[in-house]
Parts: structure tokens; C-alpha cells; sequence
């Protein structure tokens, strides 16, 4: 058993920032025993964090069974870190600060970083440097500071043609600091980008446009991913210890679950400028050895893995559906070795600080028989404690929470037990598409029911009056047919025919209106459906024309009994708007074993039949 579990709220669960966080989190809570459980905050099938903006994340997931919450850039406001404060919960930021919010931080040194990187490029004679970054984001604007601090401290005073303010960490962010530097004649002798993937695009769009790097452009980013080291040039960065940042914000966490009263403080994790081509240096060889070549096989080998999985779960959960989704058997295509699906139900109210989850799908390799389906239990507890027993942190498994969610529904919450995926771009791991390839498949699902439902209500519509909710015309005719049928086939089956005219309904609509009228029909409708089988149809022609269809007539007096009964029936007072009502009938009977099963024929007869009723009464 574990000693505590600490949650980690995250834009994304995995990729080769957040993941690798989460990777160095798990690594020093399984060294003391304790778990960790990682939440996506932004809606599944995300493509970017800094597209998407912040997520409206407000629920509090897990908060019961947690012992203190990690929150990493971009993933909650700074209400949510307010909240889980107030809670009790303690709360570290990791990358960021919360103004108000009473929580402890752990930075990476990003100044000092930055700092050394400006120092190393003014020792190479560069004094025209460019910044370029997406200044919205904390740690972003550190490096800013940095490198303005780099530059004063050498001299150079900091040029404002020379910013860049980018809208994205990623490889387009650094295109547009190319593009910029092209049109204004370079001006610029090296640049200091806020991330490597900016500096990545940057360096592929200036190659594009026949510039020599790193001669007419010297370029250092920041955060040593793995991409850098194999580009050409090969990247000069700044390196944060993503592992180092992790261990630190969970002996941060740790120690304040152990001692509430502890005060809150930040800590700083030291950055590494590291050397390589593209600032100029002398060029050295890529590091070539057996053990990096089968390191790289084997990411090769991870690569092909990861693209197979997600082609199965698109296949399973986008194709045919023989399997329902929610059962979740489709994650034993996936690394996981266990789920859980939690569900929020139709009444579920958006306002409710702990909404109530129905879970209604798990998952175990070992094939172990559902523990919680059926169990509808708050947000603030789930997942169901089960899972996380299946979670073999020093093996790199942990829970991982994803919302199911689509642009046209939220569905509810998805739990697995899986590996950190820390070397894929972020947003490409496995529960961020499992989240949004669920969603998908319940919206499918929920559009071919309601299809379906539709589709029953037309039909249902065409073959029964709108009124009284009887058999109209068409299906009337159809069940006379089936039984015209039966009689063919077997010459002992007997039918009969009834055809109903209220006696004085045209009174009762001109005394009391349409609407009185029309509940009088109803009730009509009513009474004759009591009276008479499951075998038998009361359907209403139209007016106040009824016909009772006896399917299996036994003896040949029975069709003029159950006219008798009817009779007796209908001549009741009926109470309509508070007022007694009374109607007399007219019925007309034709029966096939008078010699004439034709159904249509049956039916002629029992009209005139019905008729000459009605003349006598008349007469009388």
C-alpha cells in the first residue's frame, strides 16, 4: 500500500514537458512510497496548450483521496489553486505563480539560464541578440528578464525592435521570428528563443531561405528537448532538469501534507546552458555509441508501438461499435491494465461543486469482475480506489484522468492505469486521444438512438391517429389484411368487423366546442380499448367513426356480445370540463363467417350495416 497519492493537474498528461514532469514526480513518490495520479485539464483531442488557452477547469476530481495537489503551467486558474487551498489541500505550482493564492512554487532558475546563454554569446562578439517568446506565459517572461539582465550586465542595452512577443511555444512561433528578421534586412547577429521548438522553426524557415547558420545567425533555445541535439546545426539550450523539477515539487508537496502549518515557499531548480553547434562553437561530431544506437532503435521501436495503438483504438471506437465503448474492452488494444468510466447522469446539475459520477464501465487485463459499476459516487472520489491498487509506480504506471468530452457533450470521466508516455510531443499520449476517440464514439452512439427514435416516432406517427394515439386507416388496413390472411390459411379462423358512429357528438362540439369535443373522442378511445383483447384493434377512421377489428371469433354470436358491451359502455355519462356528457352509438357488424373473408368487402358491409342502425334510430 501506498503512504499518500498526489494528483497532478496538467494541461496534457504526457509529452516531452508535462510528461516528463510527471515522470520525475512519480520517480521520487515511489522512492517514499507514495502514488501519483495525473489529471488532464483541457478538453481531449486538444492540439496545442497555448491554442487552446486556459482550461475551464473547476471540478474537484480525486480532492478525497489526495493528499495534495501539483499544478503545472497552463492548467487550472488561479481560482481553482484558490479553492483546493481552501479545501485544506496543499497546493505547489510548479513553472508558475498564483497571486492570493497562498501556495508554494517550484521555479526553474530561469534568469540564471538565460543569463549564462546571453554571456556566452557576447564572448563569441555578438552584441545585436534578439528574444523571441510567448511573454503570456510565467516562466516565458523570466527568460525575458534574463536575458535583458544578460545584456546590461555586459553593456548592451536592449533593443525593442529586437522582441519578438510570440503567440505559441511551438515550431510557427519561431517561423514568424524568421520571417520578421528577413523583412527588416537582419538585423540581428544571434537570437535567444523562449523554447526549442521556437527555435527549431526558426531555424528550418532561415534554411529554407538560404541563410548560413549558425554564420549570419547564431541561435540558442531553451529546454534540451530531444529534437535539438539531432538538428542540423545541432541546437545550443538552455537545459531545465525536468526530473530535478518533478522530485522537487513532490518533496515540496510532501512536506506540506506532513505539516500543514508549514510556510509556504518556492524553490529554485538550477538551469544548464549547454554548448553545441548553433551558437558558433566549434562543430563537434553527434555522440555516437552502441548504447545511444540502441536507445535510438529503440524510440524508433516506441514510435511504431504508439502509432499501432492509436490505429487500433481509432478502428475500434470509430468503426463498427460491435463492442459497446463504454465497457471499455477496447483499452486491452493500449498499454493500460486497467479503466474505469465514469459517467455524469441526464440530471446532473452544472452548478453542483461535487457532481455525482454513474460509473458504468471498467476495465482489468487479469479480467477480474467489475468491483464499481453500478456505484454513482462524487467527482471528488473518483476514481474508485481499486484502480490505483493496479498502478506499479516504480515500473512508470500511474493513474491518468481524462475528461470525455466533445464539442457537443460532456460525457464524464475517463480513468486508466497506463505508463507515462514523457518522450512524445505533448498532446499525442495515449489519453488524450482515448478521452476525445470515446467522445466521438458516444456522440455516434447517441445520434443513431436518437436516429432511431425519430425514425420509430415517424412511423409511429404515420400508422396512428394523432389524437386518440388508435390505429389510423393504414395500420387499420394492414391488420385487416393479416387477418384476411389467417382466414385463407386456416378455414376454422374467424374475424369480425365493427364499424362505431357516436350518436350526438355533432351537439356536443357545437354546445362545447372543438376542444370538449376532442377530449370526448379520447375518452371514447379509452373506454373501447378496456373493453376488447390484445388481439383485437380499435382504430379511429376519422370524425367520430370507430372500428373494432375481433381477430378469432370462437362462437358466432361473440361479435354481437361484444356490440351489446360496447354499447352499454359508451351510453355512460362521460365527464368532460367538469360537465356530464352523453352520447349514444351506432355499430355496424359484418363477420367472415357469414361466407366473406375479403377484408375490404367485410368492412363495405359493416358501413352499411352501421348505416341502417343509425336510420332506424332515426326513424324511431
Amino acid at each position: 500500500m501506498t503512504d499518500r497519492t498526489f494528483a497532478i493537474l496538467s494541461p496534457f498528461v504526457g509529452g516531452d514537458y508535462y510528461g516528463a514532469i510527471v515522470a520525475g514526480v512519480n520517480a521520487a513518490a515511489t522512492v517514499r512510497g507514495d502514488a501519483v495520479m495525473a489529471l488532464q485539464t483541457l478538453d481531449p483531442g486538444s492540439y496545442s496548450a497555448d491554442i487552446s488557452g486556459l482550461p475551464d477547469f473547476r471540478r474537484p476530481v480525486s480532492w478525497s483521496r489526495v493528499a495534495g495537489l501539483i499544478l503545472l503551467p497552463g492548467a487550472v486558474h488561479g481560482d481553482y489553486a484558490r479553492a483546493a487551498r481552501r479545501a485544506g489541500k496543499p497546493v505547489v505550482l510548479v513553472g508558475h505563480e498564483v497571486v492570493g493564492g497562498d501556495c508554494s512554487s517550484v521555479l526553474v532558475d530561469n534568469r540564471a539560464g538565460v543569463r549564462e546563454a546571453v554571456a556566452h554569446l557576447v564572448a563569441h562578439g555578438h552584441r545585436q541578440i534578439a528574444f523571441g517568446g510567448n511573454l503570456t506565459h510565467f516562466d516565458l517572461r523570466e527568460r525575458h528578464e534574463g536575458y535583458r539582465e544578460g545584456l546590461f550586465a555586459h553593456g548592451i542595452t536592449p533593443r525593442p525592435d529586437l522582441l519578438f512577443d510570440l503567440a505559441d511555444n511551438h515550431e510557427s512561433g519561431g517561423e514568424v521570428v524568421a520571417d520578421a528578421l528577413i523583412r527588416a534586412g537582419m538585423p540581428a547577429t544571434a537570437v535567444v528563443l523562449g523554447t526549442d521548438r521556437n527555435a527549431i522553426g526558426l531555424i528550418r524557415r532561415l534554411g529554407a531561405a538560404g541563410f548560413e547558420l549558425p554564420r549570419e545567425l547564431a541561435v540558442v533555445g531553451f529546454d534540451d528537448i530531444a529534437d535539438g541535439m539531432y538538428h542540423h546545426p545541432s541546437l545550443s539550450t538552455v537545459r531545465q532538469p525536468l526530473d530535478q523539477v518533478g522530485a522537487a515539487a513532490h518533496a515540496l508537496v510532501r512536506a506540506l501534507a506532513e505539516d500543514p502549518g508549514m510556510a509556504q515557499r518556492t524553490q529554485h531548480v538550477p538551469a544548464l546552458f549547454m554548448q553545441r553547434d548553433s551558437c558558433g562553437c566549434p562543430g563537434g561530431a553527434l555522440p555516437v555509441s552502441e548504447a545511444q544506437t540502441r536507445a535510438l532503435f529503440s524510440d524508433v521501436q516506441y514510435l511504431q508501438t504508439t502509432l499501432n495503438i492509436q490505429y487500433e483504438l481509432s478502428i475500434e471506437l470509430l468503426g463498427s461499435h460491435e463492442r459497446e465503448p463504454r465497457a471499455l474492452a477496447w483499452l486491452g488494444s493500449t498499454p493500460a491494465v486497467g479503466g474505469c468510466l465514469g459517467l455524469w447522469p441526464p440530471d446532473a446539475d452544472p452548478a453542483d461543486p461535487d457532481p455525482v459520477l454513474d460509473i458504468v464501465g471498467e476495465f482489468r487485463t487479469g479480467g477480474e469482475p467489475p468491483e464499481a459499476i453500478g456505484m454513482s459516487v462524487p467527482v471528488s472520489e473518483f476514481p474508485p480506489p481499486g484502480l490505483s491498487e493496479l498502478a506499479d509506480g516504480s515500473a512508470g504506471d500511474i493513474v491518468f484522468v481524462v475528461p470525455v468530452k466533445s464539442a457537443a457533450r460532456d460525457w464524464g470521466v475517463l480513468a486508466a492505469v497506463g505508463r507515462i508516455q514523457a518522450s512524445t510531443p505533448p498532446g499525442r499520449e495515449m489519453m488524450n486521444h482515448s478521452g476525445a476517440l470515446l467522445a466521438a464514439a458516444l456522440d455516434h452512439d447517441a445520434m443513431v438512438q436518437a436516429l432511431r427514435e425519430k425514425e420509430e416516432g415517424l412511423r409511429n406517427a404515420a400508422l396512428h391517429d394523432h389524437l386518440t394515439g388508435l390505429p389510423n386507416r393504414v395500420l387499420l388496413a394492414d391488420r385487416l389484411r393479416q387477418a384476411g390472411l389467417r382466414a385463407a390459411r386456416q378455414p376454422d379462423h374467424r374475424f369480425a368487423v365493427l364499424l362505431l358512429d357516436l350518436d350526438g357528438f355533432k351537439a356536443v362540439n357545437d354546445s362545447l366546442g372543438h376542444a370538449a369535443g376532442d377530449q370526448l373522442l379520447v375518452e371514447v378511445a379509452g373506454r373501447l380499448t378496456g373493453l376488447l383483447r390484445e388481439s383485437d384493434t380499435v382504430a379511429r377512421l376519422g370524425g367520430d367513426e370507430f372500428v373494432v377489428l375481433l381477430d378469432g371469433v370462437k362462437v358466432p354470436e361473440g361479435p354481437l356480445r361484444v356490440c351489446k358491451t360496447i354499447q352499454a359502455a359508451l351510453v355512460e355519462p362521460f365527464l368532460i370540463d367538469g360537465r356530464e356528457v352523453e352520447v349514444g352509438v351506432s355499430i355496424g357488424i359484418a363477420s367472415s363467417s357469414a361466407g366473406a373473408s375479403d377484408p375490404d368487402h367485410l368492412l363495405r358491409e359493416a358501413d352499411a350495416a352501421m348505416y341502417r342502425v343509425k336510420s332506424s334510430v332515426r326513424r324511431r
